[in-house]
This record gives C-alpha cells, structure tokens and sequence, in this order.
C-alpha cells in the first residue's frame, strides 16, 4: 500500500499550464503506465466479448458442441479478465486522482509559504481558495481520464480491425466516423474553455468578497454597512450565476452531441451490418456481434469526448496554479552573510532596538509603527541591519527564524489548541501553561472542556478577539525568538488584563531583545526603553514618564489628545 502525500512533490514546471500538466503526469509515470495497462486489459476483453458470443452463436448454427463449449470457455476467462482489470483498473485512477490533487496542494501550499506577505499582495483570497475548492479536483480528473482515455482508444482500434477483417466497409466506417466525430465535438471546446475561465475569475473574485465580509461583520454591523456589503454581494453572486448558465449551455450541448454523434454512427453501423446479413456477405453470429459492437462503442466514444471536457477543465485550473507558481517573493535573495546578533537598526525611521531590552514603540499614527514592524521583519524591503550586517545579506529562513513579528493579523489555524500554541512540538506542559499566565490566556484554556487538548474552529471564531490575541501572545512567547516584534499586542483586551500582561511581559522576555508597538500608557510605562515615532522619523526617546515630561506630541499620542 503506497502512502500519501509523498515526501517530496519535487519542482514544478510552471512556464505553461500544459508544461505543468505535463510535469504532473511525468512525476506519476509508473502509476499511469501501470493504470493504463489495466485499462486497456478492461476495454479489451469488453471488446472481444461480442466477437466471441457471435463465435459461439456459429457454432451452435452449426452444432458444433466442442467448439461452444470451447467458445463458451473464452467467454468465462473473458469475463474474469474485466472483473479484475475493472478493479486494479479503479484502483489505480483513485491513486492517480490523489496524487495529481495532493502533489497540487504540496507545491501550491509550499509556494504559498516562500511567498508570505507577497501572496495577498499579487492575489485574492478568491483565487487561492479556488485552487483548493476545485482546481485540484480538476486537476485530478485530467489525470484519472488518461488511463480510461488510452484504453478507449486501444479499444476502437481493436474493434476496428475486427470490423475491418470481416467487412471492410463497415471496418472503414468506423476508422473515419471516429475522427469525424471528435472534429466536430472540437469547436465547442473552445467556447467551453473560455467560459469556465471566465466564471473560475468571478468565483474568485466572489470568494474574497464572502472573506472580507465575514473578517468584518462586527465593523460592518456597528455602522450600517451590512445590507450595503450585502446587496453587493447578492450582485455579484448574480453574475457568477450567470456565468455558470452560460457555462451549462455549452456542457449542455456538449453532452447532446457525446450522445446524438456515437449514436447516429452506431444506428448506421447497425443498419448495413443487418443488409450484409440478409445479404449473405456476413453470417447471423457475424451480425449479432456487429449489435454487440454497435453497444459497445457507446463506453469508448463518450470517453474521448469526456477525456476531451476533463482535459479543457484540468488546462483551465492549472493556469490558476501557474499563477501562483509562478509569482516571486518580494523580499529574497540568497543571502550568505551572518550576524552575531546585537542592535537592531532601522536607517529610514531612526528606530535602535537595543539587545536584552524590551524597548516600546509609540507611533503618532498606527500605520508608521506597521510599517517599522514590516521592516524590521524584512517584510519589506528596508535598510535595516542586525548586529551590523544588511538583513538583505541574511538568508530569509536565517531572518524569520531569529526574528519573529507578531501582529493582529495572524491567525489561529483548525486543530487541537495545543497544536496552535506549540508550532515547533517542542514545548513542555510546564512550558505552556508559563506563557499563558505570562499573556493572562490561562482563563481562556481553562473554560475549554478538554483545555489545551479542545478543537480550535477555524481561525479561531469561537475565541472574542481579546481572546485570541492573549493566544497569540502567547505563541509568540511560546516560540522565543531571538528578537520579538509585538503590533499592539493589547489592542483588544480590558485594562485590568492590559496591565498583568504589561508586569509580565518584561520577566517573561528577561535577556532577549523585544519590541512593543503600541499606544498604551499602561505598557510603555513597563518598557525598558520607548521611542517616540511621528512623520516616519523618531521624534523622541527615553523612559514613558520623561517623554510625557518633555514631548507634548508623544504626550498627545500616548492619551489620545485628552488632558
């Protein structure tokens, strides 16, 4: 029994939604050639079927008792062979489905994660949730057909030959019917092609629309803006309904012609094998397999035509996945220099984070302070060192490992709780229950019922916000980096909570380098250190009571403009 997802799904190939297609196929080689020989075993020992019963008809005509029971003998071994090929057959397009889909997810979901900041910069929401909702499914289909598809076409030319070798005319008949029929199946392809493009981007585009909405319902609600944001999505959820009409009439009408095509070629084969039988030309076992075969081709001929559709979906999802495969991280590089570690050093603001000092940072407006933070954390590009050395000399992993900046914008993922606290599986129980009680989240995990072990929903919907914020302090605690960046990190909490996680902050980050970005008095007046920010440059710095002393502005920030 082979396991999935592999280990390694490899590197793409995303020039081209069918380079991408063809790299799929190529990392499963094996198991398409191995699904592929099932398959043409399957349709080939349907296709024999009728060419043996006509056999045996003969015989019995004739009352030749060996020869039926010899014919009848094939019959049964027939039989078996379609039995087990039909289930080895199955078996192998379930494992190709799931290995074109998973390897998707693999490299989609590793690209998501090189990418970071960058991917809800250059894409939607939409757009990546609809890889995951049906373009791997999609992508799945191309592959699952081609064993099915192959074998199909193994077993028009076996039937053809048959035909062929016992009337030429009707062995031609189908040799140009075939071909015919995909020509004339192929100009609604294109059509087809072009309007689940069009509604893949609506749904997209529809999706994020739904996640923006859902993320701030609770602003929406509190000024008015519900049934605005909800018409809005009502006329868009129209057009792609629209869309997915537009859509069904073409598939519509591609499944009437699947069916109105093989069937008047079948009606026609059927009609001159009856004339060469009352002719002479072939015999009554002759022309009942001529029935049989004009049954059979029904399997094979509408498996094109779906190879055809599954094919035209498969290249329209895997642009998706190109485009994301093939955007490129804003921050990179190779980055070989390292650091010893010591002041952290923002050239464009001004802003030293001192090693060993929980430092605070107060912004006249929220978006400075973002802005330091993204820096800081090479989110980014930025003139910032470490220690003395470029972080665009670092490598990024070497970045995101020593330095970690943790905002209100993070989420908590679907899971057992202790899972999204402890990321590394390193922590200890002792270890975990500390930094609750150092983010004042020991109350949340104890109003759980199963506590650390309770199931999170997703992003955490069952937590207020305060809550989860105090979570995700308390992760990032969990994670001790050697620098931590904190964006108002009790924005959401009431003051008496602000002030126990102000007291412990410090003790909890005693000898690693931390910075606060925040408004609060309560926590600038614990910082070891504050730096007063306006206009993307420090204004002022020194201990929260000496600015408030000395800085009118800081003064004004830091209490909101009131006495």
């Amino acid at each position: 029994m082979r396991s999935l997802p592999v280990a390694d799904p490899g590197v793409p190939d995303a020039r081209s939604p069918f380079r991408y297609l063809w790299w799929v196929t190529r990392t499963q080689g094996r198991s398409l050639v191995a699904g592929i020989g099932f398959a043409v075993a399957w349709w080939l020992a349907q296709a024999l079927v009728p060419m043996v019963v006509g056999k045996a008809i003969d015989s019995l005509t004739a009352q030749d008792a060996a020869q039926l029971g010899r014919w009848s003998g094939v019959l049964l071994g027939l039989g078996v062979v379609t039995a087990f090929s039909g289930v080895m057959r199955h078996r192998m397009a379930v494992f190709i489905w799931l290995s074109a889909a998973y390897r998707t997810v693999q490299v989609t979901v590793r690209q998501a994660t090189r990418l970071g900041a960058t991917l809800p910069k250059r894409l939607s929401t939409g757009e990546v949730v609809s890889v995951g909702n049906s373009d791997i499914a999609h992508i799945g289909n191309s592959m699952e057909i081609l064993p099915r598809g192959s074998g199909s076409v193994v077993a028009i030319a076996a039937v053809t030959v048959i035909l062929i070798a016992t009337s030429p005319q009707l062995g031609l008949l189908v040799l140009l019917g075939v071909p015919l029929m995909a020509l004339l199946v192929a100009p609604l392809l294109r059509p087809l092609h072009r309007r689940q493009h069009e509604q893949r981007e609506l749904q997209g585009d529809l999706a994020t629309r739904a996640t923006d909405i859902v993320a701030g319902l609770r602003v929406l609600r509190g000024i008015g803006g519900e049934q605005v944001f909800a018409d809005r999505y009502r006329q868009e959820s129209q057009r792609v309904r629209h869309a997915g009409v537009r859509v069904a009439s073409v598939d519509a009408t591609l499944e009437g012609v699947q069916l109105l095509l093989p069937g008047l070629l079948i009606a026609f084969l059927t009609w001159r094998g009856a004339h060469y039988a009352l002719e002479g030309t072939i015999t009554v076992g002759q022309l009942v397999a001529f029935y049989g075969y004009a049954l059979f081709l029904v399997g094979p001929l509408r498996t094109l035509t779906e190879a055809a559709d599954k094919l035209t979906k498969g290249h329209v999802s895997a642009r998706r996945v190109v485009r994301i495969l093939s955007l490129e991280p804003e921050i990179g590089g190779p980055g070989e220099a390292t650091t010893e570690g010591g002041d952290l050093v923002d050239e464009t603001s001004g802003v030293i984070v001192r090693p060993g000092r929980l430092t605070a940072l107060a912004a006249a407006t929220p978006e400075e302070a973002t802005e330091v933070a993204e820096r800081l954390g090479r989110y980014v590009d930025g003139d910032v060192t470490y220690g003395g050395v470029p972080l665009a000399a670092l490598r990024p992993a070497e970045v995101r490992r020593r330095i970690l900046v943790a905002d209100n914008g993070a989420r908590l993922f679907t899971g057992p709780l202790r899972e999204q606290l402890d990321v590394a599986g390193t922590a200890t129980d002792d270890d975990i229950r500390r930094v609750l009680d150092e983010a004042c989240a020991q109350d949340v995990v104890d109003a759980l019922p199963d506590g650390l072990a309770s199931h999170v929903a997703e992003s955490g919907r069952e937590f207020s916000g305060g809550q989860q914020q105090r979570l995700r302090l308390a992760r990032a605690l969990l994670t001790d980096p050697e620098v931590l960046v904190l964006v108002e990190p009790t924005s959401a909490v009431d003051a008496h909570t602000e002030a126990r996680i102000a007291e412990r902050l410090g003790a909890a980050r005693s000898g690693r380098t931390t910075l606060v970005c925040t408004t609060s008095p309560l926590v600038l007046d614990r910082a070891d250190h504050v730096i007063y920010l306006a206009e993307g440059r420090v204004r002022a710095e020194g201990t929260h009571r000496e600015l408030l002393a000395a800085e009118p502005g800081y003064t004004a920030t830091v209490t909101r403009g009131e006495d």
